[in-house]
C-alpha cells in the first residue's frame, strides 16, 4: 500500500484546531450509525475540500480510523493544493470504478495519523455514470466495515449532479457554505436537492467568516481566506460545458 505525504498541509493554529475538534465532537453526537459522511457545497471555492481534510486529521488524532475519498472525478484539487507525493504510481477512484484497478490498489496510507485516502484519479468523460454504478456502492459498504469514519469529498451540488447521485449511499451530508458569498435562495435550492435524495443533513459549516481585525479568530479566518479560486474556481469546471439536469428534477447552471 502506498504511503502519501501532504507536503503543503500546514500545522493548524490553536483556533483552527479547536474549531475542528468541536466539529468532530458534534459529528460523533450524531450517533454511531453515522459512518459515511458526504461533504458538498453550493459552488466551487467555498473551502469544502479543506474542511474535509482538516476534519479527517482531527478524527485521526482522536484515534479514529479514517478514510477520505476524493469523489470529484471532474477536477480534483487535493493533489495540487496539498502537494501530495508518493514514491510509487498512484491509482485513484476513477481507475477502480472503470474496472482498471482493484480496491487494494487505490487505498493509500498518509502521513496523517490514522488517515488513509483514495484519490480521484484521472479526469473521466462520464463521472456521473461511474459514481452511480454498483462498484461505488459496494466500495462504501466494505469501507465502513473496515474504518470508523468514511469521509466523501464531492463536487458542488449547485453546479453538477454528482453529489445527488452519491448522497443516497451515505449516512449523512455536511454542507459547506462560504459566508457572504451564497444567497439564501440558492442555499435553499441546494438544500431541497439534498432532501429529495433522502440523505440526512447533519449540518452546515459556515466558512471564511470575516471578523474584525485584532479579534480572537483573526488568524483562523484569514487562513481560510487564502483558499481561493486558483485552486477550485469556476474556470476548472468550465472545461466540461453543457447543462446538467438532476434525476430528481431541476436544472443545473450552464457553464462554459
Amino acid at each position: 500500500m502506498n504511503e502519501l505525504r501532504f507536503e503543503k498541509l500546514e500545522k493548524p493554529d490553536y483556533a483552527t484546531r479547536e474549531a475542528f475538534n468541536s466539529m468532530r465532537t458534534n459529528l460523533q453526537f450524531c450517533g454511531d450509525d453515522v459512518k459515511v459522511v458526504m461533504f458538498t457545497s453550493c459552488t466551487p471555492n467555498e473551502g469544502k475540500s479543506t474542511v474535509t481534510v482538516e476534519l479527517a486529521r482531527s478524527l485521526g488524532e482522536d484515534n479514529k480510523k479514517v478514510i477520505l475519498i476524493d469523489a470529484d472525478l471532474r477536477k480534483s484539487v487535493l493533489v495540487g493544493h496539498y502537494g501530495i507525493k508518493s514514491k510509487s504510481e498512484i491509482y485513484g477512484l476513477s481507475h477502480y470504478l472503470s474496472g482498471q484497478r482493484k480496491e487494494e490498489e487505490i487505498i493509500n496510507h498518509t502521513d496523517l495519523t490514522n488517515v488513509d485516502i483514495i484519490l480521484a484519479g484521472p479526469v473521466v468523460p462520464n463521472p456521473t455514470e461511474l459514481l452511480g454504478n454498483h462498484y461505488f456502492t459496494e466500495l462504501l459498504e466494505r469501507l465502513q466495515q473496515a474504518y470508523d469514519v468514511v469521509l466523501v469529498d464531492c463536487p458542488p451540488l449547485g453546479w453538477v449532479i454528482d453529489a445527488a447521485v452519491i448522497a443516497p449511499m451515505c449516512d449523512g451530508v455536511i454542507l459547506v457554505v462560504e459566508s457572504g458569498a451564497i444567497s439564501y435562495r440558492y442555499l435553499q435550492e441546494v438544500k431541497k436537492q439534498l432532501e429529495i435524495t433522502g440523505c440526512r443533513i447533519l449540518g452546515v459549516v459556515l466558512n471564511k467568516i470575516a471578523v474584525e481585525r485584532g479579534g480572537y479568530y483573526k488568524h483562523y479566518s484569514g487562513k481560510y481566506g487564502k483558499y481561493g479560486g486558483k485552486y477550485y474556481g469556476g474556470k476548472y469546471y468550465g472545461r466540461y460545458g453543457g447543462k446538467y439536469y438532476g434525476r430528481y428534477g431541476g436544472q443545473y447552471e450552464e457553464y462554459k
